[in-house]
């Protein structure tokens, strides 16, 4: 399985993305060196797709996949995208808080620590539906990870119950619940090149 090891921090800079939005506290002591070179809309395209796909810690094979099958679905390829990603089981755990980033979450479900629909799971790009139930294995609730789990807000279109370690998915979310500050019209744009 192919994995991004490239520094975080240097590429939250390039990016110009936040660490908190990847679940890092830290602070970049460099100031960020502005170009002046003016961006070409080619490279405006190129840094939205790979915020998304760092964001979400997903490779270019999966993402090209993920965006084929967003452009088959009905409605705009764009926000179609979002969601797809949005329903990955490995974000669900991070959006449930039963990890602290999306990487912990992606390890988590790797080592099997959860069931959905009662059914053992341990490939973390599976796309969840309105209505599955994701629980963590009863082997796996005395681990640490899940004995102090962090207090976060849980979106709209999930409900939690973590006295249980459970939580299902209601809904599709809407593209104005997901707070990943990108403009999928450019991923769309270069994609449809």
């Amino acid at each position: 399985m192919a994995r991004d090891r490239s520094p975080i921090m240097k590429r939250c800079r390039t990016l110009e993305l936040a660490p908190q939005t990847l679940g890092i506290n830290k602070k970049s002591k460099r100031n960020p060196k502005k170009s002046r070179r003016k961006e070409s809309e080619y490279g405006r395209q190129m840094k939205a797709k790979q915020k998304t796909k760092f964001v979400y810690g997903v490779m270019e094979k999966q993402f090209r996949g993920t965006f084929a099958r967003a452009a088959k679905m009905p409605g705009k390829s764009g926000e179609n995208l979002m969601k797809l990603l949005e329903l990955r089981l490995d974000n669900v755990v991070y959006r449930l808080g039963f990890a602290s980033t999306r990487a912990h979450a992606r390890q988590l479900v790797n080592h099997g620590h959860f069931d959905v629909n009662g059914q053992r799971t341990s490939i973390p790009s599976m796309t969840v539906a309105p209505g599955d139930e994701i629980s963590v294995r009863e082997n796996s609730r005395s681990l640490q990870p899940f004995q102090d789990l962090p207090n976060v807000i849980v979106p709209d279109w999930l409900s939690a119950d973590p006295g249980n370690l459970k939580g299902s998915v209601m809904r599709v979310p809407e593209r104005h619940e997901i707070d990943v500050d990108v403009e999928e019209t450019l991923i769309v744009e270069l994609y449809s090149r």
